[in-house]
C-alpha cells in the first residue's frame, strides 16, 4: 500500500537525526519512500530534510521524544490519521550511558538507558504492530552487542533486554506478521561509539550512509541499485 498523497510506501525512522538512522533515511528516500523521521534534535532532524530534498525524496520531520508517552502516543495517532499503515518500521534511537564497573554504575545512568532502551521499545512495538500489520509491514531493529563485556553493564544489559524482547516479538508474529527482522551493523564512526571507544582510530570504520545501504540491499533486494 502507499500513501495517495504522494504514492510513496512510508517508512518511519526512529532516531533519525544522525548516524545509522539518518543514512536510512536517506537511503530509504533514494529508494522511493516517503521518510517519516523522529528524533528529539530539530537541527539534525532539518538537516537531513535538507538532504533528503537535494535528492528528490520527501520527508515528515517528528521532532519529539520517544520517551514522553503523550508524544508517542501523538506519533501513532497522527501516522494511522495520515497514513493508515507504515510500509517500514527502523528503530535506531538508542542511550549510550558512560562505561563504568558495575560496581559504580550510577543510578541515574541505568533508569535512562532503561527508559530509552527498553521501555521505549517495549511502549512503541504495541503501538506500531497495528499499523505495520495494515500495510503487511516489517519493523526492523539493530543489534550491537556488549552484554557482558568488562564496563558494559548499563548498555549491554539494556541492549540485550531490547534484543530479547525484539526476539519475542519476532517469534510471536513468525506467521501472522509483522515481520520482525534484526540486523547487526558494522562499527561506524558514530558520536555513541566515540564515548565508548575515544581516541579509536575512526579511519577502518564504515560510513553511517554506506553501511545503510548495505543493510538495505539485504533488506530490501529488489530496491538495490546495481
Amino acid at each position: 500500500m502507499t500513501d495517495h498523497s504522494t504514492g510513496k510506501k512510508l517508512a518511519l525512522i526512529t532516531g533519525a537525526s544522525r548516524g545509522l538512522g539518518a543514512g536510512l533515511a536517506e537511503g530509504l528516500a533514494a529508494r522511493g519512500y516517503h521518510i517519516m523521521a523522529v528524533a528529539r534534535t530539530v537541527g539534525g532532524l532539518e538537516d537531513l530534510d535538507d538532504r533528503i530534498q537535494a535528492q528528490g525524496g520527501l520527508a515528515t520531520l517528528a521532532p519529539l521524544d520517544l520517551k514522553d508517552p503523550a508524544q508517542a502516543q501523538h506519533l501513532g495517532q497522527s501516522v494511522a490519521d495520515r497514513w493508515g499503515g507504515i510500509d517500514l518500521w527502523c528503530h535506531t534511537a538508542i542511550h549510550g550511558t558512560p562505561l563504568s564497573p558495575a560496581g559504580h554504575i550510577a543510578q541515574k545512568d541505568m533508569e535512562a538507558a532503561i527508559a530509552v532502551n527498553l521501555t521505549t521499545t517495549a511502549m512503541l512495538i504495541p503501538m506500531l504492530e497495528p499499523l505495520l500489520r495494515a500495510r503487511n509491514g516489517q519493523a526492523v531493529f539493530f543489534d550491537d552487542c556488549h552484554a557482558g563485556e568488562k564496563f558494559f553493564g548499563t548498555y549491554g544489559a539494556t541492549k540485550a533486554a531490547q534484543m530479547a524482547l525484539v526476539r519475542s516479538w519476532a517469534a510471536e508474529n513468525d506467521s501472522i506478521g509483522p515481520k520482525v527482522t534484526i540486523l547487526a551493523p558494522k562499527p561506524m564512526p558514530t558520536g555513541l561509539r566515540a564515548r565508548f571507544f575515544p581516541g579509536e582510530d575512526r579511519a577502518p570504520l564504515a560510513r553511517p550512509r554506506d553501511e545503510a545501504a548495505r543493510l538495505l540491499d539485504l533488506l530490501l533486494p529488489e530496491t538495490a541499485t546495481a
